[in-house]
C-alpha cells in the first residue's frame, strides 16, 4: 500500500521575531535585500553555514557573503576596514556593494571556501535591518535558489524553490535593484571588481578612481557569484543577434531589452520599453522565471546597451548561457 506523503512548505510572513527564533535555532530562513531575496543562516555556526550549501546544493568551493546591519559590529568580523574600503562603505551602505576583506578567525572557514577573505555588506531593506539589529550574529546568505538557478527576487519564487527545504519566509515585497550586489575587493590597493551587480562601475568610480573589472571564474572563484555558468533557466538560453531574434519560432520564447518583436506575442518579454538599465535590472530574473515556465524549447534574449547597470545585466545574459 503506498501513501501520499504530505509536503509541509515554508511559512511565509513578515514577522521578524518569527524568523529571529528560527535563526537561532540554527534554522534557514529566507530574508529578502534589495538585491534579491537571501537563504539566511547563523554566519558564526558552522552547523547552519553547512546546511545552506546542503539546502542550495551549492559546492563548498563558492564562498558567501556575510550581512550585518553596522559599521561596528563589522570592525569583529574583519581587519584592514579603512581607506578606500570605508570611503566605499559610507557612501554606499546600506545598499547594493559587498567589499572583500581580510576575515577576523571567527568567520569559519566554511563560509569563505577556505579563503583569507570574506565577502561582508549591509542590505537595504528596512525588515531585514531590524532583523539584523536584533540578533546577536551576523547572517551569512547567498541567494535563496538552487545553485545555478535564476535568483529570486518576490517571496513565491523563493516558496517554489525551496519552500520544502526552510521553515520560513520574511515576506518584504519586491526586491528594489532585482540583482546581486556589485563585489569590490582590493588587489596591491587597486580596487577590483569581482562581480558585476547592482551598483554601477561608474558610481564606485566617482569615490575611488579607476577600477580593474575580473572577468567572471570557472573554478576556485575568488568571491561570491564568479562561477562561470549561473543564474540559468532549466531551459536552453541563447545570446542571439537582432536579426536572429524576428526568426524565432513558435517553440522559442524572447527577451529583449526595448523594442518588441512584431510576431512572439505572449512568449515575449521587453525588460524596459522606456529603456532603462535599471528598469531592466529589476525586471531580469522574474521575466527570465515566466518565460522558464512556458512551454517552449528555447529562451532566445538579446544583449542590453553596456552603460551603468547595462554591463552587469550583460554579465548575467552571458552567465546564463554559460558563454
Amino acid at each position: 500500500m503506498f501513501f501520499n506523503k504530505k509536503v509541509i512548505l515554508a511559512t511565509i510572513g513578515n514577522d521578524i521575531s518569527v524568523a529571529e527564533q528560527f535563526l537561532a535555532k540554527g534554522e534557514l530562513v529566507a530574508i529578502p535585500t534589495e538585491t534579491v531575496y537571501g537563504l539566511a543562516g547563523n554566519a558564526l555556526s558552522e552547523k547552519s553555514v553547512l546546511s545552506i550549501f546542503e539546502t542550495k546544493n551549492r559546492p563548498s568551493f563558492d564562498p558567501l557573503i556575510v550581512h550585518t546591519d553596522s559599521l561596528e559590529k563589522l570592525d569583529g568580523l574583519v581587519y584592514d576596514f579603512d581607506g578606500m574600503a570605508e570611503e566605499l562603505a559610507t557612501t554606499f551602505w546600506p545598499g547594493p556593494l559587498t567589499l572583500l576583506l581580510p576575515k577576523r578567525d571567527v568567520i569559519p572557514d566554511l563560509v569563505t571556501s577556505g579563503l583569507d577573505h570574506v565577502a561582508v555588506r549591509i542590505p537595504n531593506h528596512p525588515l531585514t535591518l531590524e532583523l539584523l539589529r536584533q540578533l546577536e550574529f551576523p547572517l551569512a546568505a547567498p541567494s535563496a535558489n538552487p545553485f545555478g538557478y535564476i535568483s529570486p527576487t518576490q517571496a513565491s519564487h523563493v516558496e517554489a524553490q525551496l519552500g520544502e527545504s526552510i521553515p520560513y519566509i520574511l515576506d518584504g515585497g519586491e526586491c528594489n535593484v532585482g540583482i546581486e550586489s556589485t563585489i569590490v575587493g582590493f588587489v596591491d590597493g587597486v580596487p577590483t571588481i569581482y562581480r558585476l551587480g547592482g551598483l554601477s562601475v561608474e558610481d564606485i568610480e566617482n569615490v575611488v578612481g579607476k577600477v580593474n573589472v575580473l572577468p567572471h571564474s570557472s573554478s576556485n572563484p575568488q568571491a561570491p557569484g564568479m562561477l562561470k555558468s549561473h543564474y540559468a533557466p532549466r531551459k536552453p538560453f541563447l545570446l542571439k543577434s537582432r536579426k536572429e531574434l524576428e526568426s524565432a519560432g513558435n517553440d522559442v520564447a524572447v527577451m529583449v531589452f526595448e523594442t518588441p518583436l512584431s510576431n512572439s506575442g505572449s512568449k515575449q518579454r521587453i525588460l524596459s520599453p522606456t529603456g532603462d538599465v535599471k528598469e531592466a535590472a529589476h525586471n531580469l530574473f522574474t521575466y527570465l522565471r515566466e518565460l522558464d515556465s512556458l512551454e517552449i524549447s528555447e529562451i532566445w534574449a538579446e544583449y542590453v546597451p553596456a552603460k551603468g547597470l547595462g554591463l552587469a545585466i550583460n554579465d548575467r545574459l552571458r552567465r546564463a548561457a554559460a558563454l
